[in-house]
C-alpha cells in the first residue's frame, strides 16, 4: 500500500487503463530483448511481478543506452542522461507522457518504491560517460553502490522487503555479480577506454593500465586476475544467505544468479585467468544445468516481509 507522503508525490492521473497496459506491453518488450541480461526473463518469478521488473528494467535500460551511444559526444549524452532524470523527477509527480514513466510510475506508486535507487542508477551511467580509472577498491566499491545495488534494492521492495540485513547481503550478490561482469569483460572494456581494476591493485601487482589495454597476460596479471575472481566470489557466497531470508521463488533466483556468477568465476579460473584470448562465457546446457539445480534446492518457508 502506497504511504501518505508517497500518495502525495504519486497522485493519481486518472490515465486511461489502456494507456497503462500498453505503456507496461512497452515496458516489456524492451525487457524481452534483453531478458538474458535481467531477472525479468526468469520464469521462477511470479507472473504478477514481471510487468513491475519489467518497468524498472526499462527505465534502466534506456538510461544506460543513452550513456553508451558511443557515436554521440559525451555532453550531448550527459545532455540527454540530464533530460532522463527530469522525467524521473516529474514521473514521481505523477506526471509522465512517455509509456516507461507511465508504468513506472504505477508500479513506483503500488509498491511504494522510493526515488534513490533510480537517482543513484543515473548518477553511475553519468559516470560511465566520464569514465576515469578507480585509484582503490573503495571508489570502485562506490561506484557499485549505484550502479548495482538499487537494482537488487528495488527488487526485495518489489517483494516487501525493506530491511536493512536483507539489503546488506543484497549488495554482496550485486556488487559480487557487476565485478564478475567486469573481470568478464576486461578486455571488452579495454576495448572501450574503460578499466574497471583498480589502480592500487594494478600495482600491488607490477601491472599497469598499458597492460590491459594491450592484453598482456603476464604472470603478475594472472596473479591479479586470482586476486580479484577470489574478492568477488567471497562476495557472492556471502550474499547467498539471502536466499534464507526470502521466499521461495525469489530465493531461487538469487541462488540462480549467484551461481551463474560463481560458474563465470570459475571459467576465468579454468582459463588459467587469462581474460584476453577469449572471453569466458557459460554454454546452454551450464545455463540449463543452474536452472535444473536452481529448482532441485530447499523452498524456505515464506519469511515475514519487513
Amino acid at each position: 500500500m502506497t504511504s501518505p507522503a508517497m500518495a502525495e508525490v504519486l497522485p493519481a492521473t486518472g490515465q486511461d487503463p489502456n494507456v497503462v497496459e500498453e505503456a507496461y506491453r512497452h515496458c516489456w518488450r524492451i525487457a524481452r530483448s534483453h531478458y538474458e541480461n535481467f531477472t525479468v526473463g526468469s520464469w521462477l518469478l511470479p507472473r504478477a511481478l514481471r510487468r513491475h521488473i519489467a518497468a524498472v528494467y526499462a527505465f534502466a535500460r534506456t538510461a544506460d543506452d543513452i550513456a553508451d551511444e558511443g557515436e554521440i559526444d559525451p555532453a550531448s549524452r550527459l545532455d540527454r542522461l540530464a533530460v532522463w532524470g527530469a522525467a524521473l523527477e516529474d514521473c514521481y509527480r505523477g506526471r509522465a507522457s512517455d509509456p516507461i514513466f507511465i508504468a513506472l510510475g504505477r508500479t513506483a506508486a503500488e509498491f511504494d518504491l522510493p526515488i534513490d535507487p533510480f537517482r543513484n542508477l543515473l548518477r553511475a551511467f553519468a559516470a560511465d560517460v566520464e569514465f576515469r580509472p578507480f585509484a582503490t577498491f573503495a571508489d570502485l566499491r562506490g561506484y557499485c553502490r549505484c550502479s548495482a545495488d538499487p537494482v537488487g534494492h528495488l527488487i526485495l521492495y518489489l517483494f516487501g522487503h525493506r530491511d536493512a540485513e536483507r539489503q546488506q547481503l543484497s549488495d554482496q550478490i550485486c556488487t559480487g555479480l557487476q565485478l564478475t561482469n567486469f573481470w568478464q569483460d576486461v578486455a571488452v572494456d579495454a576495448a572501450k577506454g574503460r578499466i574497471y581494476l583498480p589502480l592500487e591493485d594494478l600495482e600491488r601487482f607490477g601491472c599497469d593500465v598499458e597492460d590491459v589495454r594491450q592484453g598482456v597476460c603476464s604472470e603478475e596479471m594472472r596473479r591479479l586476475m586470482q586476486f580479484e575472481v577470489a574478492r568477488a566470489r567471497g562476495m557472492l557466497a556471502a550474499g547467498l544467505r539471502l536466499a534464507t531470508l526470502v521466499d521461495g521463488r525469489l530465493g531461487r533466483e538469487v541462488r540462480l544468479f549467484a551461481w551463474g556468477g560463481l560458474a563465470i568465476l570459475e571459467r576465468i579460473e579454468e582459463a588459467d585467468y587469462d581474460v584476453f584470448r577469449a572471453r569466458p562465457t557459460l554454454s546452454k546446457l551450464s545455463k540449463v544445468g543452474l536452472v535444473l539445480r536452481a529448482l532441485r534446492s530447499p523452498w524456505p518457508r515464506r519469511p515475514g516481509a519487513s
